[in-house]
């Protein structure tokens, strides 16, 4: 049982109904203006969305890369001027936004 002493910091230990969008940070996504991406995310907050900078994503060349967990959607290219488009219709009405989708891993989606 918890006690109220000890609080249990939201970042730490998200909602299990919350979603998280990890915005990769690494060398080369920064060099594509993943901070302003990150940026954009952080000036528009949707309640139970939690938005971080993320280490290496692993897609170096295709980003700046987003993630979106756990519905484990990827967008790449992302640029600061289509994030709302991601907050309005994916965050907010659970749609993914088909031509921003990383195709090496949503090559199947739209059929």
């Amino acid at each position: 049982m918890l006690n109220s002493q000890f609080p249990i910091p939201n970042a730490q230990f998200p909602m299990l109904n919350s979603r998280c969008v990890r915005v990769c940070q690494n060398r080369t996504c920064r060099k594509q203006g993943a901070k302003s991406v990150l940026e954009a995310f952080e000036a528009l907050p949707v309640p139970e969305v939690i938005v971080t900078a993320s280490s290496c994503l692993g897609q170096c060349g295709n980003g700046p890369m987003v993630l979106v967990l756990p519905d484990m959607v990827w967008y790449c290219g992302v640029r600061s001027d289509e994030v709302a488009l991601v907050v309005e219709q994916h965050l907010v009405g659970n749609e993914k936004v088909m031509q921003m989708l990383y195709k090496r891993f949503h090559s199947g989606d739209g059929k």
